[in-house]
């Protein structure tokens, strides 16, 4: 029988490895906190990655073009020298504050001890909708995804996708002139999503590289391994099989707050109530970050995050050195810093 894991104590844990929790990660290691980085996806990228990978993103600072995924690929870079241990594929399951003002931090595979804790889970713990037909989720991953992924995977092949919002609407767009016949499926033909979207996509229609089949998916055939259509009952109730190579049920996602719910701390609409001055919430010691949270002119933005992971650093350091003096230093001065970030002072 294996030997339980040994507990591993550290300065901060940063829950959520999107682009905010992977700058808080960086601020932390500016001020000398290690830290431990977590998350339930088995990669960094957070919402992203799992989403928007290859989204064009226009409003990072001195960055006038990046995908979701060069961003994720920059802040890792960014973070690299800091050597901190990630633990991916694992939620937050117990959080207790232990009599020293610590906290006792369970997931789903380890056991920490941590001085204080930084949550920048978005919108928390999410999946994707699921078509909930019964055998479906054997084809998962194979011909069935509920991310758009690499494109290039489906040049020349006949795609058929579920949904009618945002992703859905943008998955067909992007696809157009590389799959060899897509299929759009929505129960309705009312779509939700930016307008300049839908005229893209109805524009798209009207040249025949999208088609549209109105109606509920009921059923599907296979031949052994093989996804080989989808089955959709019309308004008429009529059956449609549409043949496939891929399908794409993109349905929305499903956030759930999950633990958090559970520590005690106070929340509004589902989010973190924190201050301003630190990022802290009602519970001394826990902080949030990003989406997560919420206070009084809260805008959901990337780069508002890089700002309260940048104070939430500081509120942490005043707590896990009180009394100490937190002297503010600059990346472009500071020997420290300098040494911090393996950065060779220049002559």
């Amino acid at each position: 029988m294996a030997d339980k894991q040994a507990t591993i104590e550290t300065d901060a844990i940063v829950i959520g490895a999107g682009p905010v929790g992977l700058y808080q990660v960086f601020q932390l290691g500016l001020l000398g906190i290690k830290a431990h980085l977590i998350d339930a996806l088995p990669q960094a990228g957070g919402q992203c990655v799992e989403l928007y990978s290859d989204k064009p993103i226009y409003d990072i600072p001195g960055i006038p073009f990046c995908t979701g995924q060069e961003l994720i690929d920059r802040l890792q870079e960014q973070i690299k020298v800091l050597k901190t241990p990630s633990h991916f594929n694992q939620e937050v399951t117990l959080v207790q504050k232990r009599a020293d003002g610590c906290f006792d931090v369970q997931t789903s595979q380890e056991t920490f001890i941590s001085k204080v804790i930084i949550v920048s889970a978005g919108v928390g713990a999410f999946k994707p909708r699921k078509l909930s037909l019964p055998g479906i989720d054997a084809y998962e991953g194979k011909q069935v995804f509920y991310k758009l992924g690499s494109v290039k995977q489906y040049a020349g092949q006949d795609i058929v996708i579920n949904g009618g919002e945002t992703a859905a609407l943008e998955a067909a767009v992007t696809l157009a002139g590389i799959a060899k016949s897509i299929t759009l499926v929505h129960r309705r033909d009312i779509f939700k999503a930016e307008e300049s979207l839908i005229q893209r996509f109805q524009d798209l229609c009207t040249q025949g590289l999208i088609k549209v089949q109105l109606g509920q998916v009921t059923n599907f055939k296979a031949t052994g391994v093989t996804l080989n259509s989808l089955e959709v009952t019309d308004f008429d109730g009529q059956t449609h099989d549409l043949r496939l190579d891929a399908l794409l049920p993109l349905l929305g996602i499903s956030p759930k707050l999950g633990a958090i719910a559970d520590w005690g701390i106070d929340l509004e609409n589902k989010q973190v109530l924190v201050d301003t001055e630190k990022f802290q919430s009602s519970t001394v010691g826990i902080f949030a970050v990003g989406d997560i949270n919420t206070y009084p002119g809260k805008k959901k933005l990337i780069v508002c995050g890089f700002h309260e992971a940048t104070l939430a650093a500081y509120g942490c350091a005043a707590h896990i050195y009180p009394g100490q003096a937190i002297h503010l230093q600059y990346t472009t001065t500071s020997p420290k810093l300098h040494e911090i970030l393996g950065v060779t002072p220049q002559a």
